[in-house]
C-alpha cells in the first residue's frame, strides 16, 4: 500500500489537488492521510466541484482507490482548522501524513 505521490505532495505544500471522484472532477485542500480497515483514505476540504464552489465548506473523506487524475495545483491554501482536528480520535495511531499543525506553522 503506497499512497499516490501527488497526495503526499499536496499535503507538504499545502497545495490543491485537482481529482476525478465519483465521475466528477473537484478541487481538493487535502489535510491528512490515513488508513482505515487497510485502505488510506485522504481527509479533504472540496473548493471546487465540477466549476463551482460548494454550498458549505466541509471536510470530507475520500478512499484513495477512489480517486483518479490527480494533479497538484499551484493554488495553496491554510489549513482550515474549524473543519479539521488533528487531535481527533479517528486520526490516532493510523495517520500516515499531514499537515503541519497549527500551532508549527507560526
Amino acid at each position: 500500500m503506497q499512497a499516490p505521490t501527488e497526495i503526499l505532495q499536496a499535503i507538504a505544500l499545502q497545495k490543491c489537488l485537482k481529482v476525478t471522484y465519483n465521475k466528477m472532477v473537484v478541487t481538493l485542500a487535502p489535510h491528512i492521510l490515513y488508513t482505515r480497515h487497510d485502505e488510506m483514505y485522504v481527509d479533504a476540504v472540496t473548493t471546487d466541484r465540477d466549476g463551482r464552489p460548494p454550498r458549505e465548506l466541509k471536510l470530507g473523506t475520500f478512499k484513495v482507490a477512489g480517486l483518479s487524475d490527480l494533479q497538484v495545483l499551484e493554488e495553496a491554501f491554510d489549513g482550515m482548522y474549524g473543519l479539521y482536528n488533528e487531535g481527533d480520535d479517528k486520526y490516532k495511531g493510523v495517520t500516515l501524513f499531514a499537515i503541519q499543525p497549527e500551532s508549527a506553522a507560526a
